[in-house]
């Protein structure tokens, strides 16, 4: 059964990563495999695994654990979902905030201040840009965010796809030193293994230069002015928000997903409860902003309305994704593939480089989930090996900058990437040609640079 649990598994990540080829969207096969994973397990184990015997005799009270097995699995599934619920609720959350400060067109606040023609100094502003937009909403939406300014500001195709493949890079190092900027960074940081400060101080140089290395490479070849696309009759009337309703909500959105991290450290509650108190208020200021408009014009810039444009799709992927590692994680094959690594590369440093890589050909979140199952939070007072796993370890903060930025190697590394690739239609063939490189040097750039700050005199 062991054996079956690990094919499913993988057979189920096959669809996932073919969904494109497949044409069968990947959250139908995650939820397919979560669940599939959880009944073998359920249905193919007669007694516990060997790491969970303790917390099973615990909870059968000494009994023959026959009957009381698939009660304990389920008390396991629940705990859990307990994690798991925390994860998409936010994920919710923020989605929706993101997505009614664009209903009422709040992004124009910053984009429209954008002038220079000149393809170098418009590089670095997109990728400023796209790095601090990303650390303070997330990297998905503000590679989408970032891509409807581009198509504003470029008309040539072949050249917005150059920039497109920079707001890739730059989305992806901008997330992984914010808690809220990339979701395996979220991860970590609802799961206890990271805290705030300790991401944004310790995270950030490395992210810095993971961005500046590719855009510098990038800027030397650059030359000339780009080209604007030409706008055909503006319709201004048509926006149904006046400039102050932009900014009251462009602002309000911002800050209410930065308090998010306030109000966990204040409280020590869950950061989705922080979330959910954010867009609480911000829903209750929409609702009284707009209570004078009409049906239709209030539809499309209320929360409700707005929940109809949420990515569903993507909260149940990441649902079943976490349910098919969290079956992995009950039988026992985390801990096995965690001593694995530990002998064959030895050290946490080539563990998550390697984990980064990888994450550019598998995605990033189960990666991350799968490495939270494998190595548990040790104790502080834990030494040596151990010692780097213990909450805002040396290991959780180089897997959230590795996790979080090594899928940028291949535009299908990332959400980030696909997002990208699906509005642009960028053909893989080409990123692989044009920013793979520069994505990986930028990479190990940052790599390097977290090993200076923190492994080279250890």
């Amino acid at each position: 059964m062991a054996t079956i649990l690990i094919v499913l598994f993988v057979v189920g990540y096959l669809f996932i990563a073919l969904e494109h080829n497949l044409h069968i969207d990947k959250a139908a096969s995650a939820l397919i495999t979560g669940t599939l994973c959880w009944a073998v397990l359920v249905l193919g184990w007669h007694e516990a695994p060997d790491h969970l015997v303790e917390s099973f005799q615990a909870f059968d009270h000494g009994g023959s654990g026959h009957g009381a097995l698939k009660v304990f699995f389920e008390h396991r599934l629940l705990h859990h979902m307990e994690e798991i619920a925390s994860i998409l609720f936010f994920l919710m959350g923020a989605m929706t905030i993101v997505e009614l400060v664009d209903a009422h067109n709040g992004f124009a606040v910053i984009t429209d201040k954008i002038k220079t023609r000149k393809k170098a100094p418009l590089l670095w502003i997109i990728g400023i840009l796209t790095f601090f937009f990303s650390a303070a909403l997330d990297n998905l939406t503000t590679s989408i965010v970032m891509i409807s300014l581009l198509r504003k500001l470029i008309a040539d195709k072949p050249t917005r796809w150059v920039y497109a493949g920079a707001v890739i890079i730059c989305a992806n190092a901008g997330g992984a030193w914010s808690p809220i900027g990339d979701v395996t960074t979220t991860m970590l940081w609802i799961g206890g293994q990271l805290t705030t400060p300790v991401i944004i101080t310790n995270l950030i140089l490395p992210s810095i230069v993971c961005m500046v290395v590719p855009l510098t490479i990038m800027s030397l070849r650059m030359k000339g002015e780009v080209e604007r696309p030409v706008i055909e009759d503006p319709d201004e009337e048509a926006d149904p928000t006046s400039k102050g309703e932009r900014n009251l909500i462009f602002a309000m959105g911002v800050s209410g997903l930065l308090f998010v991290p306030v109000f966990k450290t204040l409280t020590h509650l869950p950061p989705f409860m922080g979330m959910m108190l954010s867009l609480g208020v911000l829903w209750l200021t929409t609702e009284v902003l707009h209570r004078s408009k009409n049906a239709q014009e209030r539809s499309q810039l209320s929360v409700v309305g707005v929940l109809r444009k949420i990515d569903q799709a993507s909260v149940l992927f990441f649902l079943g994704i976490l349910l098919a590692v969290g079956a992995l994680q009950e039988a026992g094959h985390l801990i096995a593939t965690a001593d694995w690594l530990r002998l064959a590369l030895g050290d946490v440093y080539l563990i998550n480089i390697a984990i980064g890589l990888l994450s550019a050909i598998v995605d990033n979140v189960p990666l991350v989930a799968a490495s939270m199952g494998m190595y548990p939070i040790a104790d502080p007072g834990s030494t040596q090996w151990m010692g780097y796993f213990v909450q805002d370890g040396l290991f959780w903060q180089f897997l959230a900058y590795c996790a979080g930025t090594g899928g940028s190697a291949l535009i299908i590394g990332s959400a980030a990437g696909v997002a990208v690739m699906g509005l642009e239609k960028i053909d893989f063939v080409w990123y692989l040609k044009r920013m793979s490189l520069l994505a990986i040097a930028g990479y190990l750039s940052g790599a390097a640079v977290y090993w200076l700050m923190f492994g080279a005199g250890a």
